[in-house]
């Protein structure tokens, strides 16, 4: 390898010198063998010397020529460092520096593209904070509004308008909360606390906690089977809590009436087992699923929005289940149902 590497880097210089030494060799031989008596044996040795003395001052012109411009196009380029290049060995061949130049090239054409997909997605984010914050905060200013400007001497009036503009500062709060959680989990910054639970205990409390808020549509919290025995999980029990009742309250919100909402615990290998949040609600077409855990997508642009929530749930469900370094699914079908599951390792 070594000896393909340095054939290869002096070939140029070679391969001319062995030109030039024969050319000056037929010219100076034919003309001093016949008009200076030169021996025959002087010939070999003339052009020894001519080859090797053609080789220094080529290799070494070709070396500064080279070496001068193709460091310039690796410091123009960012591609190496100066200090990295002078340490390597100058070759006369191009073909490393044209391969680093396609490379380059190549790798900022991703760049640009991925930069562009980038500036797309933080214009719809900074849109949609925009929307989502700009709604409750006009909405609370309204009322105060309508208050200053006299209603507020209605006590009915002032007690519902109150009340409502209490509510909009409630949603603020959660949308600023469930950003700076969301934050957290993307710089690593938010830490879990690992124990191990029994996460069929844990959903049963939350279905206790669900029970109302899904009553009011008459839909069924129900496990898939009667769980008689604990399944021990390990995770972050209040961040498992958190996926477990963002999924279970969006299926509910979405959800048909008079439908069910179904837990399953499932051995999924030796170590794992997967939890699935199914419903038969409304159901998602399959163009959305791909953007479906992006911060503040919504499917229905209008009528999401009439059932309240900061847009974050989803993004942060995924987040935490990444944050356990396990996995997290959806499968939907749209007026058919949707079905999310998760992975968690068992205890």
């Amino acid at each position: 390898m070594q000896d393909k590497r340095l054939k290869k880097n002096y070939r140029f210089a070679i391969m001319t010198s062995l030109y030039i030494t024969i050319y000056i060799t037929l010219i100076l031989g034919v003309f001093l063998y016949h008009f200076s008596n030169i021996e025959f044996w002087e010939i070999p040795v003339l052009a020894v010397i001519t080859f090797w003395f053609c080789f220094i001052i080529i290799q070494y012109r070709v070396e500064r020529f080279i070496y001068r411009r193709v460091k310039k196009i690796y410091d123009d380029l960012t591609l190496l460092e100066s200090a990295k290049l002078s340490k390597g060995a100058i070759t006369t061949d191009m073909h490393t520096l044209t391969q680093e130049i396609e490379k380059f090239a190549r790798g900022k054409k991703l760049e640009i593209e991925t930069l562009k997909i980038r500036e797309q997605y933080r214009k719809e984010f900074i849109g949609n904070v925009s929307h989502e914050l700009k709604t409750p905060l006009f909405t609370v200013q309204g009322y105060i509004l309508t208050l200053l400007d006299g209603a507020m001497n209605n006590k009915e009036i002032r007690e519902k308008y109150l009340e409502r503009a209490n509510k909009g500062i409630e949603r603020l709060s959660y949308i600023v909360e469930d950003l700076d959680m969301i934050t957290k989990l993307e710089v690593g910054d938010l830490r879990l606390k690992i124990e191990t639970f029994n996460i069929v205990e844990l959903v049963n409390n939350i279905f206790d906690m669900l029970e109302m808020k899904a009553a009011k549509k008459k839909i069924t919290l129900t496990f898939d089977m009667n769980y008689k025995t604990p399944i021990l999980v390990k995770a972050d029990k209040e961040r498992i809590q958190q996926v477990l009742i963002n999924l279970i309250v969006n299926s509910i919100k979405y959800g048909s009436e008079k439908g069910t909402t179904e837990i399953s615990i499932e051995n999924l290998i030796k170590n794992k087992v997967i939890v699935r949040v199914t419903d038969n609600g409304e159901g998602i077409s399959a163009t959305h699923l791909p953007r479906l855990f992006e911060r503040f997508y919504r499917v229905d642009k209008t009528g999401s929005r009439k059932e309240g929530g900061s847009g974050l749930g989803l993004s942060i469900v995924k987040h935490i289940i990444e944050a356990h370094n396990e996995k997290i699914y959806v499968e939907s079908e749209f007026s058919v149902g949707s079905e999310f599951s998760f992975t968690l390792e068992k205890a």
